[in-house]
């Protein structure tokens, strides 16, 4: 049965790489007929800005879209989303905008997740990645260790949404959890866009600084935690 379950898995793990490999060749593509142009409209923030002005609704629910779109397929990076997000949006409505998305996203997944298990899980995600962070589930305050994890810069926050799913965590903590740890990740990006976007290139490289720093000493805090929790 074990071996049944692998092979299924693996079929769906190769016609989802397939798919996605479609979508690759489809974008890079269009990115060589449309790519120059398109660099030279978004390297020019008043133009960005003056589209999105006049497209007020559809150019929210697209950014929604894309971004709740790469928490589903977690294996992409979400920063360039949450830039684009700053870039085009300002601070302020490209944070929410990116909060959105997360709400969206992370609901859909938990649900998905509790309906199918690890057969959805393996599609993105190797078991190797479930064992790193198995220590979790065993926590005595499942809940408060997940929003810590979640606020350090730098942890695997798609791959967590997933894990939750997994867990005896019920939906609202969790969404309350990915959302709000999201948060200082959020900011440090959409703060550097909208700099940039203003013309404020010193607060963009801080801002850019900050969040590099955060993320190292992320990683030293979320090891130290771990070896905590687990001692």
């Amino acid at each position: 049965m074990a071996e049944r379950d692998e092979a299924r898995r693996a079929r769906r793990r190769v016609v989802a790489i397939g798919a996605l490999l479609a979508v690759a060749v489809v974008v890079a593509v269009a990115s060589w007929r449309w790519l120059p142009g398109l660099y030279a409209w978004v390297s020019d923030p008043r133009a960005v800005r003056a589209f999105v002005a006049e497209h007020a609704l559809l150019s929210r629910l697209v950014m929604v879209g894309v971004n709740a779109l790469q928490i589903v397929l977690a294996f992409l990076p979400g920063e360039p989303v949450e830039l684009a997000s700053g870039y085009a949006f300002g601070l302020w409505e490209g944070t929410l905008v990116c909060l959105a998305a997360s709400a969206l996203a992370s609901s859909a997944i938990y649900w998905a997740v509790r309906r199918w298990g690890w057969s959805l899980v393996g599609l993105f995600f190797d078991r190797s990645c479930l064992e790193r962070f198995g220590w979790l589930a065993d926590a005595r305050r499942l809940e408060l260790v997940m929003l810590v994890v979640f606020l350090i810069p730098g942890t695997p926050k798609d791959f967590l949404t997933y894990f939750a799913g997994l867990t005896r965590m019920r939906f609202l903590p969790v969404l309350g959890i990915v959302t709000l740890g999201r948060i200082p990740s959020i900011v440090t990006s959409t703060v550097a866009a909208s700099a940039f976007g203003d013309g404020n290139y010193a607060v963009a490289a801080v801002s850019l600084a900050v969040a590099v720093a955060l993320a190292l000493a992320g990683g030293l805090m979320y090891r130290r935690l771990e070896s905590r929790v687990r001692g």
